[in-house]
Order: structure tokens, then sequence, then C-alpha cells
């Protein structure tokens, strides 16, 4: 008889990811009407352990061999729900912790023998969003009774400590090696027939949206005067718009705020984060206007006269012409879809994501999500008054243009 129960073992440094696509993994099947349920190790530790003790990150250090003991225990510990569970009618269980050594990795083979195993390592090498990543997990309870500084060291010290032990996958029958900001596949070996494989799989390499709210900046003097890039900043009227725009968000959870590095986003962003409860404006270079090269902070009119070449040519093919000096639609494609992509994995935990962008900063992420002819995407429309609504999983496509200042979300 075929077996259709399944372990995921998660596999992977502290920060890369690994409670979020359990979590997610988990929403997913119970969705498709498969029971499954994580097993998180790190839940377990702060519920029998008090904070003073874990901490530390001495805690986590491979010479004390008492806590080595105690995180053993704890992984036993889920390691039997997580059989219990498959036992008593359960499809998938998922063990949610670092898992970074071999012998840990061997204790669990030998305990769950009676199901297959499917191993998800993540990893992401990103310096900026792991610095990101690892300052939202120091705000969290365990770390509350310390400063910001003092809870940075502990936690970029429990990372080193776990480095010294950790050993990529290679010996085991299946799993699968995953980027885990980029949600691609680097490696993957399979040896056993797997149930839900193909379905994991999917799952592990598409955009899971739940709310993206993308918007243009508000209005600035270079928008009065039809000039292009440069940095200026937001007119009286852009500021009574982003006013606005925080008045519409204001009950909805957004925990980042996504702009790029101009004053325009960021300061559209200012009012919007004063009025959430916690929220942090993250600049990304990814997502700052195409640079127009020798024609930056030109009005189109000027172009015209001085670059005839320069105009007539880029209106025949206006996705693929650089500005000499500068960039095309094109070659912007790459360092936008870094950017959403970082954008989703800060976000992981967060049903809404904000990011606060240009003009064709935002069609090239619309042309992410709607898959646009290259031709089409210079011409998406992107006003300064409507933002787009988009939610994209693997069972729903939405894509809303919408009004804000007339009644709230």
């Amino acid at each position: 008889m075929e077996d259709n129960k399944l372990y995921v073992v998660m596999v992977g440094l502290p920060a890369r990811g690994k409670s979020t696509i359990s979590f997610r993994l988990q929403e997913t099947f119970r969705r498709d009407n498969i029971h499954a349920k994580v097993f998180n190790n790190g839940n377990l530790r702060r519920k029998y352990r008090p904070t003073k003790e874990t901490y530390s990150a001495d805690f986590y250090s491979p010479e004390n061999k008492a806590g080595v003991e105690m995180r053993r225990r704890f992984a036993m510990m889920n390691i039997h729900r997580a059989k219990t569970y498959l036992r008593r009618g359960g499809d998938v269980s998922i063990l949610d912790a670092t898992n970074a050594s071999p012998q840990r990795r061997r204790m669990i083979e030998r305990n769950l023998d009676d199901h297959p195993i499917l191993y998800i390592e993540c990893v992401n090498d990103d310096r900026e969003i792991l610095s990101l990543s690892i300052n939202q997990k120091v705000k969290t309870p365990e770390f509350e009774h310390l400063d910001h500084a003092r809870a940075l060291k502990e936690f970029e010290k429990r990372i080193k400590y776990y480095e010294m032990i950790y050993v990529p996958l290679y010996e085991e029958r299946n799993y699968i090696k995953l980027d885990s900001l980029h949600n691609r596949i680097l490696r993957e070996k399979l040896m056993d027939p797997l149930p839900y494989y193909s379905r994991i799989r999917d799952f592990l390499v598409t955009d899971i949206v739940k709310n993206l709210f993308l918007i243009r900046h508000a209005e600035t003097y270079y928008n009065l005067e039809d000039r292009i890039g440069g940095d200026p900043s937001l007119t009286e009227r852009g500021k009574t718009q982003a006013v606005t725009l925080a008045e519409f968000f204001k009950n909805r959870n957004i925990s980042f705020i996504f702009t790029s590095q101009k004053k325009r986003t960021i300061q559209t962003a200012e009012p919007i984060r004063d009025m959430q409860r916690s929220c942090t404006i993250v600049p990304l270079k990814e997502f700052n206007e195409i640079d127009a090269g020798i024609c930056e902070c030109m009005t189109y009119q000027e172009i015209r006269e001085k670059y005839p070449t320069i105009y007539n040519t880029r209106k025949k093919d206006k996705y693929n012409y650089v500005y000499p000096g500068g960039e095309s639609y094109a070659t912007m494609r790459e360092r936008i879809e870094t950017g959403i992509k970082k954008a989703l994995f800060l976000n992981r935990n967060a049903d809404n994501i904000m990011i606060i962008g240009h003009r064709a900063v935002n069609r090239m992420i619309l042309a992410h999500f709607l898959y646009r002819r290259e031709e089409d995407v210079p011409f998406i429309y992107v006003p300064q008054d409507k933002f787009y609504h988009i939610v994209a999983k693997q069972d729903k496509k939405l894509f809303q243009l919408r009004r804000y200042g007339l009644v709230s979300i």
C-alpha cells in the first residue's frame, strides 16, 4: 500500500526563513484538506525554560554540555509528538528547527523510521537582509529585557555557534536545498517515492503574497515641472497626499514599508509609519527609479530638443532602450526582482506588505506579478492618487487598482 504520510524536516542556520516556510506549508496543506502540523523546537524551549537562561548565546555553545543535552531533549519531545501525530491520523509532520548537524539528523532518522523523510534546507547569504531579519528577531519577548545592541550581539553569537556544527545536506536520501530569499531550488535529491513532493516543490518556488499594497510616491516638485529622475522633495500637496494615505491605512497592520533610497518615497512613507503601532521603513536601492543617465532631471521636452536622437530612438523601443550612462526597463529587471524577493522575505510573517516606489519601478513590479508583454510594460498605468492591491497565491490571483482617501480599507 502506498505511504501517504510524510515527515518534512527543516534544516538551516537561524534567520534563514525556516519557520515561515514551515507554517505557510502547513497552511497550504490544510487548505487542501491535508492534515499537517508544525513542531517547532524553539517554541518548546521558550515554553519550558526561562528566558534568562536561553536568551544567552552560550546556551547554544557546542561546549555547553547541559545546553546541548537540554536541546536534544526538546528535539526528542517534538520527534515523538510528530510521530504520534501521524499515527493518530495526521498526514504531514513538519519539524521546524536548525537540525544543523549530521548527528541530529541521524537521531531523527532512527526515531522516525515509519514514514519517509523529506529535508528542506534553507540558505541565504544576503548580508543586508540577514541583518534586517536579525533586527526583527531580537524584538521578540525572548530579548525584551536586553537593550537592542546586547540582543543583537547575543543573537549573532548564537548563529556563530550553529555555524560551528552546521553541515549542509548531502548524504540524506531525500532533500531540497532552497535559496530562501529568491525561492530558487539550488539542488535536490530524491531516492524514494514521496507523497506530496510535487506540491511541496511548487510551493517552495512560488511567491506567496497575502496583501501587497503597491503605491507610487506622492506629488513632487519635479512632477509639477514634468522632470524625470533626480531626488526632489514632496510638494505641500504631496505631503497632504501622504497624510491621507496614512489615514487610509491606519487600521491595517503594516510591519514594513519598503521604499527606494529617494527622498520622495521615504517622505511618503513617514506619515504612514507614524500612524502604525510598530512599523519600519526599509529603503532598498533595488527600488530606486530608472536611471536616466545624461537625461536625469530634464523634462521630456528638453530631451526632445537637446537629444532628439535619444528621444526618438527610445520612443521606438521604450522597454529595451538604455539611456546613455543610465538604464532601461530591461536592465532594471534583475534588481527589481531582487527587491521584491527581499521585501517578501523580510515580511514573511506578515499579512500585509507595502512598497512605495516610482512610476517605472512600480511598472516593473506589476509586470513581475502580471506577466505583461515587455513592450507593454512602459505603458502600465501608475497614478499618484491610486494604489494597486495585489494578492498572489497558488490558488488565487487578485489585482485591484484602488483610490485612497475616500473609504478606509
